[in-house]
């Protein structure tokens, strides 16, 4: 829903509002099963973009399913092989997963802190010289973000960094080039 959004908001027709854009092209979205779902509606019954979100939201993210979704997202844990960059992209999922999980951004800010491993507690708290949760939800999150780029840049060199090859990795084909080249 937030990409459709923000494909909307890309989109700008002088004299008509965002809500009409929005409910104009909310059906080229939709696939299959949701399509008929939203052409099922006779006319112009559905008036408002906040009745389609509503009924959408009712259709195809019950009850059970945002339970199910909340629940995923309060138990959320940083994985022991998980770098901070993984484990923030996870946690984003699960917010993702379940639009109507209905978390405030303090409350998801305060469960992604929490839920992360000691180590990353500790380096997100001496980051900022203090524990981060006394920071302002926008000065943790731009923190978080920020730990993240870096995370990920590390990650990312590590991994197109080239290795030595220790004697027991060295195949036939290394040994002899090494030969010939000794010579």
């Amino acid at each position: 829903m937030a990409t459709f959004i923000e494909i909307c908001n890309t989109v700008k027709i002088t004299g008509m509002p965002d809500e009409a854009i929005r409910l104009s092209l909310f059906s080229f979205s939709l696939a299959r099963e949701a399509k008929k779902w939203l052409h099922s509606f006779k006319g112009n019954s559905l008036k408002t973009w906040e009745e389609v979100v509503e009924k959408f939201l009712k259709k195809y993210f019950p009850e059970s399913k945002t339970a199910e979704g909340k629940a995923a997202i309060s138990s959320f844990h940083q994985f022991l092989d998980e770098s901070f960059s993984e484990a923030l992209e996870r946690f984003r999922g699960l917010l993702r997963k379940t639009p109507t999980h209905g978390f405030s951004e303090p409350i998801q800010l305060n469960m992604f802190i929490d839920g992360l491993r000691p180590q990353t507690k500790q380096l997100l708290d001496a980051s900022v010289g203090r524990k981060i949760k006394l920071k302002t939800p926008e000065e943790a999150i731009e923190l978080i973000e920020n730990m993240s780029a870096n995370d990920h840049a590390i990650l990312r060199d590590r991994v197109h960094q080239p290795t030595k090859k220790s004697l027991l990795e060295l195949s036939s084909h290394d040994i002899y080039w090494h030969r010939i080249s000794c010579l």
